[in-house]
């Protein structure tokens, strides 16, 4: 059977008529100096310049300046057509020196900041680093590192150092002025569409990372279809919070905002959520699943605590019947929901990975905007997103969307139940892994990026996905199982905060059988069994549940092996479980009876 697709350069048929107006852009100058034109006088960001201290705000056109001086002065030390580095925390300057680079100096490496020393030093050799811009907390790591110039990233105004002429703020202050002196190289420095600007190591979940080339073109593109399927205004305000060197948070969470005259603040925490939620006044979060199920998780612990968990399911369906006759209630019938988010807070997007569809639907149910995406880093990142526009959005929560505008998927090879790898085609596939070329060679197949994804596509192009296409397990027979799929049954059991479903042989008949590592709830688990129960208990409580389980699926599905795991699982730093990595556990790492 023919898998249904989008038609490639028009988009989805369904929605030609209702994809929002953008302005062009061809590549990230064009972008930035859009902006600051047209949004010259507004908030571009909110940073601190101490922490704990006040937002202060920064505006479009003093971004521009600063962008500008930058890119004028690393010209200036020789820089320019050089591959240079940024790493820390995310912050203002991360972002000025970013476009400082890419905007007409050379190439921009972001780097991931979780890095280790080793990964990091190794990760700057194989790009083919000159210099770098980093954060205090990379000093003494970058000390034995022999780089042209290493620059350094004030993450609070406080921090910065007058007297350390490579501080980034005085940087800038040496372009400013270059520029009144006349120097004109960055700013009519000519940008070639189709070239790279941005090298990004994939943080994958398995195998070695890829530096990932991405052109102008590949991110201006993702920054326009991103845009026509979900608005922003020039009200909305985002903070920061994914790691900024990941292409979710870079293209969706940053650019997107500042094309549309939004703003950005930075926030100094996940514990401080709530509160710079609540002192920025923002309306955006982009985040992953991890943060919204957590964030949902609190909505109904605080309401079950605080008696009030029947008033709000009540709500909920008085506001559902609402809805049906087109009336809207949810600010004022969930005021007390929105109040501890800062009570601006509506638009929520999530990515890197599937979230359950009951958290979708329920942030829907309690009023919010909420949306999925779907990308990669080889595409800059988004592939599919919900469009805000559509009405069905709650019916196909476990969908991540139709392919963006000028993209297309397709399934390769789909199963009896039409599930196959994800290819996908359109103006932000990467140019390629730089220095791998039998690696590019497999991912690309006639002008079609492979993913690595297994889904499917309904009836209307949305894609649904089931897993990766490394991970599937194979038995004897045959027979695909899918651990998403599994994983997606556990996480339903209160016990569980988290897991991984793999394939080990069977020391019975050398068969593959389903097994498990799961992290336990432990806070579930004591109001269940009291402190400190032993081992024994939990194992016991949770194979007892994982046989709940068991009993809803095939048999051939069912998991074999359990084993609870006593320390965190190793992950991206989005926060996906890296598969490989936490198969080769410590007895000390783990507990089972089996």
């Amino acid at each position: 059977m023919e898998p249904y697709h989008n038609v490639c350069e028009e988009g989805n048929s369904l929605y030609l008529e209702k994809y929002h107006q953008v302005r062009e852009i061809n590549n990230l100058k064009d972008f930035i100096n859009g902006s600051c034109e047209l949004y010259r006088d507004l908030t571009a960001f909110l940073v601190k310049d101490r922490k704990g201290g006040e937002y202060r705000e920064i505006k479009y056109h003093e971004l521009k300046a600063d962008i500008d001086a930058l890119g004028t002065k690393l010209i200036d030390l020789g820089l320019s057509g050089k591959r240079i580095a940024v790493i820390g925390d995310n912050c203002y300057d991360w972002v000025v020196a970013y476009f400082a680079v890419a905007n007409g100096t050379g190439t921009v490496v972001p780097l991931d900041k979780e890095l280790s020393k080793e990964e990091l030093l190794k990760l700057l050799d194989a790009a083919e680093c000159s210099a770098i811009f980093y954060t205090k907390a990379y000093k003494t790591m970058l000390a034995e590192k022999k780089l042209s110039f290493q620059f350094e990233i004030a993450l609070y105004d406080d921090q910065h150092e007058e007297e350390n002429e490579n501080d980034i703020r005085n940087l800038i202050a040496n372009g400013r002025k270059l520029l009144r002196e006349g120097d004109q190289r960055f700013l009519s420095a000519e940008i070639k569409d189709d070239a790279m600007c941005s090298m990004i190591f994939t943080s994958g979940t398995t195998g070695t990372p890829k530096a990932v080339m991405l052109s102008h073109k590949n991110i201006a593109s993702n920054i326009m279809n991103t845009a026509k399927i979900f608005k922003i205004d020039m009200s909305d305000r985002a903070l920061s919070i994914l790691p900024i060197h990941h292409t979710f948070e870079s293209t969706v969470g940053i650019m997107g905002p500042l094309f549309q005259g939004g703003s950005i603040a930075f926030f100094e925490g996940l514990k401080y959520l709530n509160k710079n939620l609540l002192e920025a006044k923002c309306t955006l979060l982009v985040g992953v699943p991890l943060i919204f199920e957590n964030i949902y998780s609190k909505i109904w612990k605080t309401a079950k605590k605080e008696k009030k968990e029947k008033a709000l399911k009540a709500a909920i369906s008085f506001n559902r019947t609402l809805n049906i006759v087109g009336i809207d209630m949810h600010k004022a019938l969930f005021k007390s929901v929105y109040k501890p988010f800062g009570g601006r807070l509506r638009i929520i997007l999530s990515g890197a990975a599937a979230l359950d569809p009951k958290v979708v639907r329920g942030f829907h149910e309690l009023g919010f905007k909420f949306a999925q995406g779907y990308g990669l880093t080889e595409t800059a990142p988004l592939i599919a997103g919900t469009p805000d526009f559509v009405s069905d959005r709650y019916k196909k929560a476990g969908s991540c969307g139709p392919a963006i505008p000028q993209g297309e998927i397709k399934i390769d090879s789909p199963n009896e139940d039409g599930i196959g790898e994800i290819l996908y085609r359109g103006p932000n596939v990467m140019l390629g892994y730089y220095n791998m070329p039998e690696e590019t060679e497999a991912v690309m197949r006639d002008g079609w990026f492979a993913t690595g994804d297994l889904g499917f596509l309904d009836a209307n192009g949305w894609v649904y996905i089931t897993g990766r296409k490394k991970n599937v397990i194979v038995t004897k027979t045959g027979k695909n199982i899918y651990p998403e799929e599994i994983e997606a049954y556990l996480a339903k059991i209160p016990y569980i905060e988290e897991c991984m479903v793999y394939g080990t042989d069977s020391e019975e008949d050398g068969d593959t059988i389903v097994s498990v590592q799961i992290r336990p709830n432990m806070e579930a688990i004591t109001e269940r069994l009291g402190e400190n129960p032993p081992d024994e208990e939990i194992y016991r409580l949770l194979r007892d549940k994982v046989g709940d389980v068991n009993m809803q699926i095939p048999n051939y599905k069912r998991i074999r092996h359990v084993a609870i795991r006593k320390t965190e699982f190793i992950k991206t730093t989005t926060k996906k479980i890296k598969r490989m990595d936490n198969l080769d556990l410590l007895e000390s790492d783990v507990f089972t009876l089996e």
